[in-house]
């Protein structure tokens, strides 16, 4: 039935006129007067008309008109076979054509097309009258003179059915991804926030607005790290900062008493002393029986020069010349040199170095804490580790770590003066969070002194 459908037919109802009285005959259309017999004789279009048929259609001569069926059409198999010819009977043998009123040609449309109201072929929506063949897993688009059967987006076409496409499998999102039907879905790690393409991931910077540690934040990539300030240390938390207790690192500190305060500490001396420009150090008012020390740095009586510093040590004093930082150091401060971690000679090098002196009584007696040393600020995940790392080839003194971020160097054997020692006391931190390993010097020259008071 489609393939008839598709059939272009256009005949003509043979009526051969006369007119009686008069000698002249007129023949319908498909028809042409012989003058010789003075009969209405068929046209054969099919030889007379270009191109009567176009495509794969071929063209079928019939009484009066002409069809354009589909090559492949079993029912046309000679050009003179009519499929009509049970409900239109052949026309008679030519013979004298009676003067009948001319029969218009039927309109017919083409497959997928219908009559109108104004009588044109017009387009069938198939899709509007539910008249497709598409399945219930399809959508039906309307096309000229028919339809395609097609999927909505997020989902493809496979053996006639739509099926649903995983974008995840194919990177559609930058870091967390949930497939759903017909489409999907992104979001990003913590410390990320989706952008406006609903598909990448940018960092957030915890540090901006509310401050989420209780003293200083530093923003990282997906996170952010608390520090403290000098005389504070984080808590396990990694966001708060409580005071650090210094004076319990060592007695030392102060020699008298050491008073604990909120980020440093401070000494006290018994009722009778003063408290000496060190911060640290006793001296009594009034000293019987007892040779004080002249201090030739505070009264000036020195030879050193402008550029050098004077250092008082019992009996005599020192000029110290200024820190110069050696390549590839840089200096930064009249006591420290950093090496610049763009600079690739310091890969394997301290971060920092930094300068300082002291004096010790000759033949103090031992174990004796002398030197504290300790980190300004302790990171999650980091340790620390304390070592002497040159200087110590007499075996006078060991680094005894005293927490988790502090050391005391330790003077094992007596020490005769006068001598100067030089120790590089190395903290290594190693941090597992961010995979770090790095260190940092203490220089420390130990002036003894030639007398024992």
């Amino acid at each position: 039935m489609q393939g008839l459908k598709r059939i272009l037919t256009a005949f003509t109802l043979t009526i051969c006129l006369s007119s009686p009285g008069k000698a002249q005959q007129q023949c319908t259309n498909g028809f042409d007067l012989d003058r010789a017999s003075g009969q209405c004789l068929d046209i054969d279009e099919c030889r007379t008309i270009p191109e009567a048929c176009r495509g794969d259609m071929v063209c079928v001569n019939q009484n009066g008109g002409y069809l354009c069926v589909p090559r492949t059409n079993p029912v046309y198999r000679s050009p003179y076979l009519n499929p009509y010819s049970n409900i239109y009977p052949p026309p008679p043998a030519p013979g004298p054509v009676p003067n009948y009123p001319t029969v218009t040609r039927p309109l017919i449309c083409r497959f997928g097309y219908q009559l109108d109201e104004n009588n044109q072929c017009a387009d069938i929506d198939e899709c509007a009258s539910d008249s497709h063949q598409c399945n219930p897993t399809q959508i039906c688009i309307n096309t000229e003179g028919g339809y395609t059967c097609s999927c909505t987006e997020g989902y493809w076409l496979l053996e006639g059915q739509c099926l649903d496409i995983d974008e995840c499998r194919y990177g559609y999102c930058q870091q967390l991804c949930a497939n759903v039907p017909g489409s999907y879905s992104c979001t990003c790690n913590p410390g990320f926030t989706l952008n406006d393409d609903g598909r990448s991931c940018q960092d957030v910077n915890e540090c901006t607005g509310e401050n989420p540690c209780s003293q200083t934040c530093v923003n990282t990539y997906g996170s952010f790290l608390c520090r403290c300030e000098p005389g504070y240390e984080l808590e396990a938390d990694g966001v708060n900062c409580s005071d650090m207790d210094e004076c319990s690192f060592s007695e030392f500190l102060c020699q008298h008493e050491c008073v604990n305060g909120p980020g440093s500490y401070y000494c006290v001396c018994p009722s009778g002393y003063n408290l000496l420009d060190d911060s640290r150090s006793c001296q009594a008012f009034l000293l019987f029986f007892c040779v004080l020390d002249i201090n030739e740095c505070e009264i000036r009586n020195f030879t050193c020069t402008l550029q050098q510093t004077c250092f008082n040590i019992p009996g005599e004093y020192k000029c110290l010349d200024p820190v110069r930082c050696e390549e590839p150091y840089i200096q930064i401060n009249e006591n420290r040199c950093m090496c610049p971690a763009e600079n690739p000679g310091c890969r394997d090098q301290p971060f920092t170095i930094l300068y300082r002196v002291m004096d010790v009584l000759s033949g103090r007696s031992v174990p004796s804490d002398i030197f504290q040393m300790q980190a300004t600020t302790r990171y999650p995940g980091a340790y620390y580790i304390f070592q002497i790392k040159s200087g110590n080839e007499g075996r006078e003194f060991y680094m005894r770590q005293t927490g988790p971020i502090s050391a005391t160097l330790v003077m094992t054997r007596p020490v005769k003066g006068p001598r100067t020692v030089q120790l590089d006391l190395e903290m290594i931190t190693v941090n597992t969070v961010i995979n770090f390993r790095g260190s940092s010097v203490i220089r420390l020259r130990i002036f003894v002194s030639q007398y024992s008071f």
